[in-house]
């Protein structure tokens, strides 16, 4: 099965706490940076299809005590603007009926960015390719060494800019 990837934006021109609603292969994704990881939710409350990411971002509550109440998951919860059924923009699940009701979801994330390949009336780009490699294409690399240290001088890296994607 082959996914399509589509580059967002770069990381850097993406705040923690906000979101992103983009056109991606005919569907509406609202792609949402919580606290720096980042999340896609397709923008169709299953209620009754109003655009889900458009609504109001926020957290929930939740009590184990009768009369006490906690604030939870900051910046996580989008409510639909048009009944406010509420959904956890990392998992989909609803607030209300997690083990029954839920939005549809797909991977996102920062990848290192050799250069922005959006075009110049700002649209994303799309890449056709085989499913994600995780384990940065060099699965069986593994070398034996002998002792704590590499046989090679070895520096840090940062990754200092990067690229949101989605993959769907």
């Amino acid at each position: 099965m082959t996914t399509k990837r589509f580059e967002i934006c770069p990381a850097a021109e993406f705040e923690p706490g906000e979101r992103r609603i983009a056109e991606l292969d005919g569907f509406s994704v609202g792609v949402f940076n919580v606290d720096g990881e980042y999340y896609a939710m397709k923008n169709d409350c299953p209620h009754q299809r109003a655009p889900l990411c458009e609504g109001k971002l926020g957290g929930t509550t939740e009590s184990d005590t009768p009369g006490e109440y906690d604030w939870v998951k900051p910046g996580q919860v989008v409510r639909c603007p048009w009944h406010g059924w509420e959904f956890d923009v990392t998992s989909g699940e609803s607030v209300f009926n997690p083990h029954k009701v839920k939005a549809k979801t797909f991977e996102a994330g920062v990848e290192p960015g050799e250069d922005d390949s959006r075009t110049p009336d700002g649209e994303v780009s799309v890449i056709e390719s085989e499913q994600p490699v995780t384990d940065g294409g060099c699965e069986g690399c593994g070398v034996d060494l002998e002792g704590d240290e590499p046989p090679v001088e070895t520096y840090e890296v940062d990754v200092e800019e990067g690229t949101v994607v989605v993959y769907l």
